[in-house]
């Protein structure tokens, strides 16, 4: 017997048969949709001092933007996130907050890792002879995904409150804020834009993404069933369509240099409509994926990329960069380096991801010790935590182009 196939049998004979494998196989669909949408519509330019630049082949290709709606899948994602965290909490075995600490830590600690470890790399990297402004480049492709880990535990901390919306309401509980979420689309986009201020569209950011999670928390206390989710999709889907033909909402998902308008930070209302429509396929396609999922194979790399969850959503901007920032020295590399402005491009760019996809495994060899808890209660722990905050906050703010 190989190794890929013993493997795959101690997989299969350590899952429990309790184990919702459908949930599993959503999460790490939305999960994999992370790396291969940066990957495939993020981009960069060589100038005259052979820094690199961000650039997206949205700018050129319009005619690209349903890729995006498919590799837009954080809907999914936070769905699964409510419908996980109310298994979770309904197994609680102490406080409330004791139950909210450890999943806040569990998700602190990677993000602690990747921008600690970039905030001691880059005088190194800017004395090997990386101009400042790839540095910059690099820290804020870094720092883009790691919002999501801040507004999942936002929403987190929310889900006692989401549990008692979904008994009142039901599958209703998260109508209220796809209606915050309008109003507020309503004043920036409406015939009133010109006088609201520039802050308004932050307001969208909570209810924008709990939106889908309180779909989660209602779908896993079983208020909503088949019926509803038919009218999620259906509903959701004439939303989008209207919102994009009639409203004439920007077409991608996501944001597109130049572009004065974006869909996703923050969140417009024609992510909730995509939303929506995707949680309406997810809950009807559920038994379908829990059975094609039974078969070993097909369940063995669910479940890994389920243990590396944190490891994929921290580091696969590092590992493209790890690509991209050498090539850089090189000049222009097609698909790296070039402008993605042609389909060569876009060939080129594919063909890359590949290496894209090994450095990630190859980093996360490393990196996933940032996921395992931390040792404690000695002054030296104290003193790498301390230290790793510190780096982490200068990263940040470097990042955000605070400094």
């Amino acid at each position: 017997m190989t190794m890929l196939a013993t493997t795959i049998e101690k997989i299969e004979a350590r899952t429990p048969a309790h184990r919702d494998r459908a949930i599993d196989g959503l999460r790490a669909l939305a999960l994999l949709a992370v790396p291969t949408g940066h990957w495939l519509l993020g981009g960069f330019t060589l100038d005259e001092g052979g820094a690199l630049h961000n650039a997206s082949p949205l700018a050129t290709f319009g005619g690209f933007a349903p890729v995006s709606w498919v590799l837009q899948m954080l809907g999914i994602f936070f769905l699964v996130g409510g419908y996980a965290s109310v298994l979770s909490y309904r197994r609680r075995k102490s406080t409330t907050a004791a139950w909210l600490r450890q999943r806040v830590v569990r998700l602190g600690r990677p993000v602690l890792g990747v921008t600690a470890v970039w905030a001691a790399a880059m005088p190194l990297l800017y004395a090997l002879g990386v101009p400042g402004t790839t540095l910059r480049t690099g820290s804020t492709l870094v720092i883009q995904p790691l919002w999501f880990v801040g507004v999942y535990t936002v929403v987190t901390a929310l889900t006692p409150y989401c549990v008692r919306a979904a008994h009142k309401l039901g599958g209703w509980a998260a109508a209220p804020l796809l209606v915050s979420v309008a109003v507020v689309d309503f004043l920036r986009y409406g015939p009133y834009a010109d006088t609201m201020p520039s802050w308004l569209s932050m307001v969208n950011i909570l209810p924008g993404w709990l939106f889908a999670y309180q779909l989660g928390v209602s779908w896993g206390e079983g208020r909503i069933g088949r019926r509803g989710a038919r009218a999620l999709l259906i509903g959701g889907t004439l939303l989008f369509a209207a919102l994009l033909v009639v409203f004439h909402y920007p077409a991608s998902m996501v944001g597109v240099p130049g572009e004065t308008r974006t869909n996703s930070h923050p969140p417009s209302l024609l992510v909730l409509a995509l939303a929506a429509a995707q949680s309406g396929a997810a809950i009807l396609l559920r038994d379908r994926i829990g059975r094609l999922l039974s078969r070993p194979a097909l369940w063995a790399p669910v479940v890994v990329i389920n243990l590396c969850a944190m490891t994929i959503l921290c580091w696969h901007q590092t590992a493209m960069l790890a690509a991209a920032v050498p090539a850089s020295f090189l000049g222009p590399v097609a698909g790296l380096t070039t402008s993605p402005d042609s389909l060569g491009w876009i060939v080129a760019r594919l063909t890359w991801m590949p290496l894209f996809a090994t450095l990630l495994v190859l980093i996360g060899q490393y990196a996933r010790r940032f996921d395992a808890p931390w040792q404690t209660g000695t002054r030296a722990s104290k003193a790498r935590r301390a230290a790793a905050g510190l780096l982490a906050a200068g990263f940040a703010v470097f990042a955000l182009g605070l400094a």
